[in-house]
């Protein structure tokens, strides 16, 4: 009797790749689209007209998501299988699209990377930003976990998209390196689990910056030793 093989699952060396490979092409545009280079402005609207649409559909974007990275094998890197490399691919171009959709017409960076942070990031605290403190607005909630409960990429990244012009709305930046990580691991059979629980806990471990989050400014004295006990 044959013993039925194992599912194939996300491999974490090739989701780090996916991940830094966003987040490098992210940063370039942005910081052009942030200093108005021509060249970066216009890059930023082909790749929101992208959004919501499938990799294959959008011939104007295959030379502006330049994917050769996942193609080397410099530094002991593996070559990717056939299916490893369209998943990658597919998770830069949702992510890189989204990206535009958040940073139009917003004069700071919506792609902010976790190391920037000492909170929880991710877009469940994202999404838990746009809440009152203390309060679970529901119909917002739905909206991530009806994410989550997508289809298929292509249904996934048009529900990422109407978080995404609701966070812009509210200026409230997003990992994008993460996301495209995610977006690479959901593809694969039982991903999409991992994904949202990942989403979940984000959600959950967010609360609003308290005065005791606060790192000390540069200048600020030290504070005073204790006093001896009697």
């Amino acid at each position: 009797m044959t013993t039925p093989s194992a599912p194939p699952t996300a491999s974490a060396s090739v989701r780090e790749r996916v991940s830094n490979l966003a987040h490098s092409s992210i940063t370039t545009f942005q910081q052009g689209y942030l200093r108005d280079d021509p060249k970066d402005v216009a890059a930023l609207a082909r790749l929101r007209r992208g959004a919501g649409r499938g990799a294959g559909e959008v011939p104007d974007l295959w030379t502006l998501i330049d994917t050769g990275e996942l193609h080397s094998t410099s530094e002991g890197d593996r070559p990717l299988g056939e299916q490893e490399l369209t998943r990658a691919e597919d998770a830069l171009h949702v992510a890189l699209t989204l990206w535009a959709v958040h940073q139009q017409s917003r004069r700071t960076g919506m792609h902010q990377p976790s190391h920037h942070r000492q909170r929880p990031t991710g877009l469940g605290a994202s999404v838990r930003r746009m809440m009152q403190p203390d309060q679970v607005d529901e119909p917002l909630r739905k909206r991530l976990v009806r994410a989550g409960a997508a289809p298929d990429l292509t249904a996934l990244s048009q529900r990422l998209r109407d978080l995404v012009v609701l966070l812009r709305g509210e200026e409230i930046p997003l990992d994008y390196g993460l996301l495209a990580g995610q977006l690479y691991t959901w593809q694969w059979p039982g991903g999409a689990g991992t994904v949202r629980r990942e989403w979940g806990r984000s959600f959950h471990a967010w609360h609003e910056p308290r005065p005791a989050d606060a790192p000390p400014p540069d200048d600020a004295p030290p504070p005073a030793p204790p006093t001896p006990a009697d």
